[in-house]
């Protein structure tokens, strides 16, 4: 008898647990996804990305470091295999030379990567739904964002992304539809209310 209601006790323990965690699942949704990646005003780290190409036995490896700006954009600092800056925002992409930053030319493709990058990182749910069907997963501490293009022009590129991450996304990965697929791992970042000296006068000048 005791044994019984020991086991029941444990049983009903369980169930409350399992029906408090899922209830907290759900409790977070897209709209706080969305407040918590706006939440940082300066985000810096350590990137480490892998293009996975089918008709390469190993994925080509880049590394650098970037500082993510919510009233700005992104500036992405390409260290290895070679040094290049690159400035990524609303307006376009632009390219650090020896006079300046300098305007890239952008294929309508590239132009709407750029614009899908800045809506990831930036946590603009509104942007990435008018393109993509979401699936969120998890609670605010580890959660999972998995992207489904809408649009056929999307679909002719990308299979699914998927997007890991907490306080901001640290793990994204987009699965083309030819099969070679990104693996860009976002490291050691750090939060902050404001730009440096130097990053300051990266964005606006």
């Amino acid at each position: 008898m005791i044994r019984n209601l020991a086991a029941r006790t444990f049983l009903t323990l369980c169930l409350t647990l399992t029906l408090t965690m899922a209830a907290g699942a759900q409790a977070f949704d897209l709209a706080q996804l969305s407040q918590q990646l706006r939440e940082p005003a300066v985000i810096r780290g350590q990137f480490v990305q892998q293009k996975h190409l089918r008709a390469l036995p190993l994925p080509l490896v880049s590394r650098g470091q970037f500082v993510l700006a919510r009233e700005h954009g992104l500036l992405w600092s390409l260290q290895q295999p070679l040094q290049q800056d690159y400035r990524i925002s609303g307006s376009g992409i632009a390219q650090r030379t020896p006079s300046g930053w300098e305007p890239t030319d952008q294929q309508p493709a590239a132009a709407r990567q750029n614009r899908l990058f800045l809506a990831v990182l930036g946590g603009d749910a509104e942007a990435l739904q008018r393109d993509f069907q979401l699936e969120l997963l998890g609670s605010a501490a580890d959660w999972t964002l998995t992207l489904t293009p809408r649009s056929k022009l999307l679909q002719q590129i990308f299979s699914a992304i998927h997007i890991q991450g907490s306080a901001t996304a640290r793990r994204i990965e987009l699965l083309e539809t030819q099969g070679d697929s990104t693996l860009l791992l976002l490291e050691s970042t750090e939060v902050d209310d404001q730009l440096s000296a130097v990053e300051q006068h990266d964005f606006t000048h």
